[in-house]
C-alpha cells in the first residue's frame, strides 16, 4: 500500500456508495471535504474501508446527488469541498485538472507546461492516473499528445463515455458505450 493510500484511509471518516449510468461509486470522506470517488474496478482503488457506512452523512449526500444530476445530464460542475490526500505534486496536478472546462480536453505535456515543469509529462500522467475523486476532479479530460484516449483508471469506455457526456454528442451516447461494456445504464 503506498503512503498516499494509507494516509488517506487515516483521514477518512465516513463512506458511502452511489450508483451511477456507469457502475457504483464509492465516494469517501475527511472531517474536511470529500477525499475519495472510485468506480467499483479502477485501478488504484483503496479496496474495502473500515469506515461507517454513512449514506445520509450531507457531505456525501451531497456528492451523490450532485453525481446523479451530472450524469443525468442536468450539470457538470461540481460544488464541493474537497481533501485531497497525496503529494504537494500530486496535489498540483490535480487543482490544474479542475481547472478543465467541461467538454474540454488537455493534454499531460500542457498540464505539465502549465505547472512550469513540462519535462514532467510522466510524472503528471502518473498523477493524473491516481486522482483519487473520479469524475469530480476530472482526470477523465486529459488526452494524449495526439489527441487520442489514453489511460483511465475506471476504463477507456468509461473514459470515452464521460467525454461523450460533456461534449455535443449527449448522453444518449455515454449510455450506448456503458451499456456496451455491461455496465448499469439504469441507474441513473
Amino acid at each position: 500500500m503506498t503512503s498516499t493510500l494509507t494516509a488517506l484511509r487515516g483521514a477518512c471518516v465516513a463512506q458511502a456508495t452511489t450508483l451511477s449510468a456507469l457502475g457504483p461509486i464509492l465516494l469517501a470522506r475527511t472531517a474536511r471535504g470529500l477525499a475519495g470517488a472510485w468506480f467499483a474496478d479502477q485501478k488504484h482503488h483503496p479496496g474495502v474501508l473500515d469506515l461507517p457506512d454513512l449514506p445520509d452523512d450531507p457531505l456525501l449526500l451531497d456528492a451523490a446527488d450532485q453525481l446523479r444530476a451530472y450524469f443525468a445530464g442536468e450539470a457538470v460542475a461540481f460544488e464541493l469541498p474537497l481533501d485531497l490526500q497525496g503529494t504537494p505534486f500530486q496535489r498540483r496536478v490535480w487543482q490544474a485538472l479542475q481547472t478543465i472546462a467541461p467538454g474540454r480536453t488537455r493534454t499531460y505535456g500542457e498540464i505539465a507546461a502549465a505547472l512550469g515543469a513540462a519535462s514532467a509529462v510522466r510524472a503528471v500522467g502518473g498523477a493524473v492516473g491516481r486522482n483519487p475523486v473520479s469524475v469530480i476532479v476530472p482526470c477523465h479530460r486529459v488526452v494524449g499528445r495526439d489527441g487520442t484516449l489514453t489511460g483511465y483508471a475506471g476504463g477507456l469506455e468509461r473514459k470515452q463515455a464521460l467525454l461523450a457526456l460533456e461534449g455535443s454528442a449527449g448522453f444518449k451516447s455515454a449510455l450506448t458505450c456503458s451499456a456496451r461494456i455491461g455496465l448499469q445504464a439504469d441507474a441513473v
